[in-house]
């Protein structure tokens, strides 16, 4: 099986990028591609309930809905540990299908074969 892990380094501050980074993701996952979202930086914002409920391109559907349609696809989100603690966000208020991981699991993904894109 192919797969795919798409890293989002950016939030509100660029919504351009993090809707089409959950576009790509979408489209990877609906082909059958072991898709991953890796949330670094200032992407670990998208982690929290709630925050992308405003995020709407135009030309694409809501973030949440996109973010919604990627876990209901069967796509994984990796949430950067040090990134999130750096922020202090809320680890209770992750959404649905969210895991904070180190960036070692990323590196271990990458090892086994998967492509990378960033947004």
């Amino acid at each position: 099986m192919s797969k795919l892990l798409i890293s989002i380094t950016h939030a509100k501050e660029d919504t351009d990028r993090a809707t089409v980074g959950f576009v790509v993701a979408n489209a990877s996952a609906a082909s059958g591609v072991d898709t991953v979202i890796f949330l670094s930086t200032e992407g670990v914002r998208l982690s929290q309930k709630g925050y992308a409920d405003d995020v709407h391109e135009e030309g694409f559907s809501p973030l949440k809905q996109l973010m919604a349609d990627f876990i209901d696809a069967g796509g994984v989100i990796w949430v950067c540990s040090p990134c999130f603690k750096k922020r202090a966000l809320n680890e209770g208020n992750l959404v649905a299908g969210a895991t904070i991981v180190g960036g070692a699991k990323a590196v271990e993904f990458l090892t086994t074969g998967a492509s990378s894109l960033t947004y």
